[in-house]
């Protein structure tokens, strides 16, 4: 029977998403796992595993097309199938639509023949390859695509290089208000003043798809779930010492931020009731410690999950956060690479930021954000002024899921492991 697959929510709150590219066209035999499309939304590029097995009859959407979450998408048949049965499967589910135009781009030998626009756009004498929804957000920002070098695939002008140009573009318009607020001797000009009588100079630089959703979750995380902030500080030499004689034999090089995750982990196997998350009319606990990491991206920031955190040895750790940082920044990141978790850790040290607050991603119930190490004085149990190196960690957590005092417990415990970083590697 034919079967409707339908637009994934591939990130928690995700009301629509597009199609970036189809990885299938009409014709082909779909497996289970292997990749049907590579989906856009607000904040990534994630790639859209099949659940399911069977042929592609009909693509529903065209790429860079936004698409409600839950919408069909495409249709898959058995052997046999046709026409008749995609549109009895899609007349029972309610669903009227027809094939996107261009959506057969690699129909089947027996498959009707679709015309296919190209999905181009044309500066004469130079023909340009850019995707839709490209073109798309090229519009939105009145700019001519003309103007675009492409960066991607037999020079296909990708997400990336119009990003680059608006960029290029808001940092040329500083320039040229801030000389125009300059006054020429041979053509006096009247200076726009500011209401402290300085000449002022701006831009406004347009919002993409990430910066919105960034701003929309966190708007609403911070102004509906209460939070409440705890400190502490680490010390870390002997998890530095470590670090180094771990490093010296490592066939990949571990960093501060993987010890920091496995002691999360390993807290909140200790006080499993941080383990947990906000779902509405119950408080959801796990038995498996999933964390994710935020990682920073061109304009903005994502989060992928590590699984099973707590079992999974640290030179895995390290080696699944390198592998999830580089795909995050290169927009492959897979639908459940951003799915679940119940705990995160932000890590602003290498910037040199002491310390900080960080606001939780929901339903996420605790946030970890992590300072820099560095020289402090400190007076230690026999009252004697030394100096250590000491690394600030503030939890952000929700109160509806945590109280004070398990976050304390939780707190307490990730700073002990800190504190004995052998007892990470047991």
């Amino acid at each position: 029977m034919a079967e409707i697959i339908r637009m994934p929510e591939v990130l928690a709150g995700t009301a629509e998403a597009a199609v970036q590219t189809w990885n299938v066209g009409m014709g082909d035999v779909l497996a289970q796992g292997a990749k049907l499309a590579e989906i856009e939304t607000e904040k990534a590029v994630v790639e859209y595993i099949a659940e399911t097995s069977g042929t592609v009859g009909r693509l529903l959407v065209a790429e860079g097309q936004n698409v409600a979450v839950g919408e069909p998408i495409v249709v898959l048949v058995a052997e046999g199938e046709g026409d008749a049965e995609i549109d009895a499967a899609l007349a029972a589910a309610g669903v009227t639509v027809s094939p996107a135009p261009g959506a057969a781009a690699t129909a089947s030998p027996t498959a009707p023949e679709v015309p296919v626009p190209a999905p181009v756009s044309v500066v004469a004498p130079v023909r340009r390859f850019v995707s839709p929804l490209v073109r798309r957000l090229a519009q939105e920002s009145d700019v001519d695509l003309g103007s675009l070098t492409g960066s991607g695939p037999h020079g296909r002008i990708v997400r990336r290089d119009l990003e680059k140009y608006l960029e290029l573009r808001a940092a040329e318009l500083s320039r040229s208000a801030q000389e125009a607020a300059m006054p020429s001797p041979a053509a006096p000009l009247d200076p726009v003043v500011s209401a402290s009588g300085d000449n002022v100079g701006y831009v406004d630089v347009p919002l993409d798809r990430m910066r919105k959703a960034i701003a929309n979750r966190l708007t609403l995380s911070k102004s509906t779930v209460p939070h409440f902030y705890l400190t502490a500080d680490c010390r870390v030499d002997e998890l530095l010492a470590l670090r180094a004689r771990v490093n010296e034999t490592a066939v990949r090089r571990v960093s501060v931020n993987d010890f920091v995750l496995k002691a999360a982990a390993a807290a909140l196997v200790e006080v499993p009731e941080a383990n947990s998350i906000w779902n509405t009319d119950s408080i959801r606990r796990f038995d498996r410690v999933d964390i994710a990491v935020a990682v920073a991206v061109d304009g903005g920031l994502t989060t992928p999950v590590l699984r099973d955190v707590a079992r999974t040895p640290l030179s895995e750790v390290s080696a699944s956060v390198a592998d999830l940082a580089e795909r995050a920044r290169a927009g492959k990141l897979r639908q459940h690479e951003l799915e679940g978790g119940s705990f995160a850790v932000s890590n602003l040290g290498m910037y040199g930021t002491a310390s900080f607050s960080a606001i939780l991603n929901p339903p996420q119930a605790g946030i970890l954000a992590v300072g820099a190490a560095q020289k402090r004085p400190v007076v230690d149990a026999e009252d004697v002024l030394s100096v250590a190196t000491v690394m600030t960690v503030t939890l952000s957590a929700d109160h509806r899921v945590l109280d004070g005092a398990v976050a304390a417990q939780w707190l307490a415990a990730f700073q002990r492991r800190i504190e004995n970083p052998l007892s990470i590697l047991i």
